[in-house]
């Protein structure tokens, strides 16, 4: 059915494409988590300068 080299060549094509795969889902969620937070400090920043003009 397979020769042995055709199933390294199955396993090393399965191990890319897993580990591609878990970083890219690694990567998704850290800049998901790296624009979240900006947005958060742009958002802080913000309301404590319309704070501060006020008072």
């Amino acid at each position: 059915m397979f020769e042995f080299h055709q199933y390294l060549g199955f396993l090393l094509f399965l191990t890319i494409l897993t580990m591609g795969f878990w970083l890219m889902f690694f990567l998704v969620g850290f800049v998901s988590y790296w624009v979240g937070g900006a947005t958060w400090e742009a958002y802080k920043e913000k309301k404590a300068k319309q704070k501060e003009e006020e008072a």
